[in-house]
């Protein structure tokens, strides 16, 4: 591997941008894909870009045939990523469980009495209101975000950012007559019935849930079913149309 290749990957890992190693065996010709560009001698094939970007989409290395040649496809994503909006009790559960999952936690409040490392230890927490929070981490497609504050000023512009960006997962806590007038205000907002319709709202599985730790339970299970469902659909191969 090239030094500036390396490089290039260690910048991708930073910025949680996915990126995929296109390598052609025969020999070693290669090319970095993004999802929005590539560089390198494999990049004018958009034979091997489009291949690159599916196992992007599916998380999985492979090596496919490609006019003959065998191409070793690499791929680096960025591991799933959970942000909770609201450093309340069902947050103190479902952040050590997440994690325990491998996801990359973040709990973001602009409370400080309730947005304490105290509260969350090992996880990362942002004192800022969720938009702003938005807006210097980045949204990406392995991201899940979950609104559990119940408190409109906090939640609502959480949500806002969130259906704008191609997040797998969006959750929200409440009632389904809570869920009903946030829908009202969000198409005040401009948020259509089809962009609302991502919101996972009652959030969680119906399991019963009562406790924090139940409900923490419940919405992470329908995070974990969300995104096998998601990989699963990427992964089908696609039926040429009659």
């Amino acid at each position: 591997m090239k030094a500036e290749t390396l490089a290039a990957l260690q910048d991708a890992r930073a910025k949680r941008r996915a990126v995929a190693l296109a390598t052609r065996l025969s020999d070693a010709a290669e090319a970095l894909i993004y999802r929005d560009e590539a560089k390198g001698d494999l990049a004018g094939d958009q034979a091997i870009v489009s291949a690159a970007r599916r196992a992007m989409d599916i998380g999985k290395s492979e090596t496919v045939d490609i006019g003959g040649a065998k191409i070793f496809l690499n791929v680096y994503v960025p591991p799933p990523r959970l942000i909770i909006v609201g450093a309340v009790h069902i947050a103190q559960s479902l952040a050590p469980m997440a994690a325990m999952l491998e996801f990359d936690v973040t709990v973001v409040d602009p409370r400080g009495a309730w947005a304490t490392t105290q509260r969350f230890p090992g996880v990362r927490v942002i004192r800022d209101w969720a938009d702003e929070a938005f807006q210097e981490m980045g949204l990406d497609v392995s991201t899940a975000v979950v609104t559990l504050t119940h408190d409109p000023k906090l939640d609502d512009p959480a949500l806002e950012s969130a259906l704008k960006s191609d997040v797998f997962y969006i959750g929200a806590l409440g009632s389904k007559l809570t869920h009903a007038k946030r829908k009202e205000r969000r198409a005040q907002a401009g948020i259509t019935d089809e962009m609302f319709a991502r919101i996972h709202g009652p959030i969680g599985l119906n399991i019963g849930a009562r406790s924090p730790a139940e409900i923490a339970v419940s919405i992470l299970g329908q995070i974990i079913e969300v995104r096998a469902r998601r990989l699963e659909a990427l992964a089908a191969p696609k039926v040429a149309a009659a």
